[in-house]
């Protein structure tokens, strides 16, 4: 098995060099006319995020149809071990156009619910503008409960969010081309709960299911639904792609493709484990290699350095997250030792904070209450199937410590395991030392909601359910 992965990366790494290789060869002939030309890259930024999509697509190997972002992972650059910083909705998001973890940005929770960033001026729209950029936002945000604090130059007009609607008004914004170069946020609904209606198309009696999930009617009729939305989404991603290349933009654009966080079932979403936090993530753009694979430890609090250094704007003092562009020029193999990621609210107060290294993760949860917090979860079949095996009277550890190369699923909680003590000191020992790095406010007892802002109680079960002011208990 060992011998298979080892192949497996081998072959990964040479594909990798490959399109570096091709890359590094196109451009020597354009280096002549690089030192003639003082100008500053200014590549239009394509941002295209999903809602609750992980890694559930097909580039990553998933029986859900997205032929689009297939396509585009076949052109660019797929990453394979990319991570949320925080995976709940908002603190994700918040962490990536901010560089920064959730804490120390403010975004503790939910948008819709009262929270927000502590300055909307280092949201990276404010970077990107005296760079020359016109900044365009599409659909989704999810940072601040009004776009309009945010800061963008231009709101498109759009019905809602969902993909159907926020893709046309993304391409009808290419149609125009614009001749500065712009950032254009495009956020879909999509793959976000009340999932859509399955049709024969999206039968899942043939594939695999979420991992953490069984194999039943019930969670099958569930996934085929997930699997619904994944491909309506995929045919927004189509829409705006068509409308770049047919614009002429393909060979001036960067795009950058994501979601915040694990797909909505039990374990996943608003989990520490990998399929909570574990995210896609593609990058294509000019001067990146193509048909490639990066296998590196990246936290989304990387991407805002990463734009920063591709196209020669100086580092916010604020970013905490550091530029992986020396992996994808092939200086160094990994950019960290260890990523972190946290979740203080989402529906409910659950604070918990993780770090995970290329072999192992170590998360801790913090307060009193030693069962599931159920109104994290959103309501759905697979929830029910849980709910009626008894899910909400569970135990859950205090501290976990998982080996990631035998045990991917984190299952087995080797934390009182004596053989494994180094181990879990020394993970505890970084954990503790990022908390009084960033200044953790868990450290100092029970995270405070700012003023105003709801949460769920956490003894409840359904993310519908009242919300109350919100209070750390």
């Amino acid at each position: 098995m060992i011998a298979d992965a080892k192949e497996q990366s081998a072959v990964s790494r040479r594909n990798f060099l490959v399109g570096m290789v091709a890359t590094g060869l196109a451009m020597q002939t354009k280096d002549a006319a690089a030192e003639r030309d003082t100008s500053p890259f200014r590549p239009n930024i394509v941002y295209i995020h999903s809602h609750d999509t992980g890694r559930y697509l097909s580039p990553y190997g998933q029986f859900v149809s997205s032929p689009n972002i297939e396509r585009l992972a076949q052109e660019g650059i797929l990453f394979r071990k990319a991570f949320s910083a925080a995976p709940t909705c908002s603190p994700s998001r918040a962490a990536l156009l901010t560089g920064q973890c959730s804490h120390s940005s403010g975004m503790l929770g939910l948008a819709h619910r009262g929270f927000s960033l502590n300055d909307y001026r280092q949201h990276i729209v404010h970077t990107l503008k005296p760079a020359g950029y016109t900044t365009v936002l599409a659909g989704l945000q999810h940072v601040a409960k009004d776009p309009e604090i945010i800061g963008y130059d231009k709101l498109l007009p759009h019905k809602d969010t969902h993909a159907e609607n926020v893709a046309p008004a993304a391409a009808e914004f290419l149609d125009g081309r614009p001749a500065a170069p712009f950032f254009l946020d495009v956020g879909f609904f999509e793959t976000h709960r009340e999932y859509p209606n399955a049709t024969p198309e999206d039968n899942a009696n043939y594939g695999s299911l979420p991992r953490p999930i069984p194999d039943t009617p019930a969670t099958r009729q569930d996934f085929e639904r997930y699997r619904a939305s994944a491909r309506i989404m995929d045919e927004g991603v189509g829409t705006v792609l068509e409308a770049i290349d047919r614009n002429g933009f393909r060979d001036n654009t960067l795009i950058i493709s994501t979601t915040d966080h694990g797909i909505s079932f039990p374990r996943m979403k608003c989990s520490l484990t990998d399929d909570g936090s574990g995210v896609s993530l593609i990058l294509r753009g000019p001067k990146l290699p193509a048909a490639a694979v990066c296998d590196a430890l990246i936290s989304q609090v990387d991407i805002f350095p990463t734009l920063c250094d591709y196209i020669g704007v100086a580092h916010p003092a604020w970013l905490q997250g550091k530029s992986f562009l020396p992996v994808l020029s092939g200086q160094v193999a990994e950019i960290h030792e260890e990523i972190f990621s946290e979740v203080n609210y989402h529906a409910a107060y659950e604070p918990k904070r993780a770090v995970r290294t290329t072999r192992w993760k170590y998360i801790r949860r913090f307060g009193d209450k030693k069962t599931p917090v159920l109104p994290n979860c959103d309501d759905g079949p697979s929830k029910d199937l849980w709910l009626q095996a008894g899910w909400g009277k569970q135990i859950l550890d205090e501290e976990s410590l998982y080996d990631l190369l035998f045990d991917p699923t984190e299952h087995d909680n080797l934390i009182s395991e004596p053989g494994h003590r180094a181990v879990a000191d020394d993970l505890r020992a970084r954990l503790h030392a990022w908390m009084v790095a960033t200044n953790d406010p868990l450290l100092r007892g029970p995270v405070a909601a700012p003023r105003g802002a709801t949460a769920n109680d956490p003894n409840g079960v359904s993310p519908k359910e009242p919300p109350l002011p919100a209070r750390p208990s």
